[in-house]
């Protein structure tokens, strides 16, 4: 990051405009020269700021990494306090309309090509953070049940979030979270005792 004033606003500048041509046309075909023309930056000094296209991607899933944390850590307070129908419907706010809801870094993630170590260092904190708030919530819950119930959690809203869905089908995705986590919680949180039959 620039030390100087100037600086910061041209790299917030840059990084506005590759957020905006990644979203209308996907990680493969943004190029640097469309990112410093709509940033209005000269081609040279994106390239001082930025060595790649990797390198400005890169950028935009360490911010979308930091805000995970964040947003998580505000649920994460109030977390143990929900019942199972407001974790799910947390889970939907937290994802959907707080990390998700950028298209460009729906775009990244979804990228065909292996360029990142950062997008595989997003999509592992995201499983790591969902985990814990399971865990957080109900502490009682085997840790490997609340990785395997993260993936299912995060998968669910991330087609919530990238796909066009009429309001209805949006309703439907939220009520199958909410089923799938009482029935995964209910199940998990019986004594072992009345499980000898299963």
């Amino acid at each position: 990051m620039p030390q100087r004033a100037n600086g910061r606003l041209r790299v917030a500048a840059i990084l506005e405009a590759a957020a905006d041509v990644i979203a209308e046309k996907g990680y493969e075909a943004a190029t640097m020269a469309e990112i410093a023309a709509r940033s209005g930056t000269k081609i040279g000094s994106l390239y001082r700021f930025f060595p790649n296209k990797e390198s400005v991607a890169d950028t935009l899933v360490v911010s979308a990494r930091e805000n995970l944390d964040t947003v998580f850590d505000r649920f994460d307070a109030g977390v143990k306090a929900l019942s199972v129908q407001a974790l799910a419907d947390g889970f939907v706010a937290q994802l959907v309309e707080e990390i998700f809801r950028k298209p460009a870094l729906m775009k990244l993630l979804d990228a065909s090509q292996d360029w990142s170590v950062k997008r595989e260092e997003f999509k592992r904190a995201a499983l790591r953070r969902i985990g814990q708030s399971l865990l957080i919530h109900s502490p009682g819950l085997p840790k490997k049940s609340a990785e395997d119930i993260a993936l299912v959690v995060l998968l669910n809203t991330k087609t919530m979030a990238k796909r066009d869905l009429r309001d209805s089908a949006l309703e439907e995705f939220r009520d199958m979270t909410r089923l799938y986590l009482q029935s995964r919680l209910k199940a998990e949180q019986k004594p072992h005792s009345n499980r000898k039959g299963c």
